[in-house]
């Protein structure tokens, strides 16, 4: 299997593992660091995630990991929480925090505007949906976000 194989394979894994426990696994990246492979997932569970949330998983996720045997070399598991304020990167991401806080810059104006702020309400046919504070529902062509980041209020 190729890296961008084995990543899907831990992704998909790591999903089956994390239901059961209540998590939601936000990402999951298989990269070379430092001359050595880390595969990194990143979970969430509404209110809030711990760090024995993240042990937990890397138990379970590590045992499932050693049955399956897809990845050919040795490696480091890191689990780790998404952070107060998380840069949402990839498509997946917009729809895992769908419901929380987000602030939205684009590359240019959308409708008169640069900067968004409200309830991020998932990727909805290939833009960005956000709701402010007065209701408004604005539609962020995913294309032209610039940066997407979690807000912690």
């Amino acid at each position: 299997m190729n890296p961008k194989e084995i990543q899907a394979a831990a992704l998909a894994l790591a999903e089956e593992v994390a239901g059961p426990l209540g998590l939601t696994v936000v990402d999951a990246t298989y990269t070379r660091e430092a001359g050595r492979r880390v595969l990194r997932v990143v979970l969430d569970r509404p209110g809030g995630i711990a760090m024995d949330h993240l042990e937990r998983f890397a138990r379970a996720y590590g045992d499932a990991l050693d049955e399956a045997d897809f990845i050919p070399e040795s490696y480091s598991l890191e689990t780790q929480s998404p952070g107060l304020n998380r840069t949402l990167r990839s498509d997946r991401e917009f729809e895992v925090f769908r419901g929380r806080a987000v602030h939205v810059r684009t590359y240019a104006p959308v409708d008169g505007r640069r900067e968004f702020e409200g309830e991020l309400g998932g990727l909805v046919d290939g833009a960005v949906v956000v709701t402010d504070a007065e209701g408004r529902v604005w539609r962020i062509p995913r294309e032209q976000v610039a940066r997407a980041r979690l807000r912690d209020d």
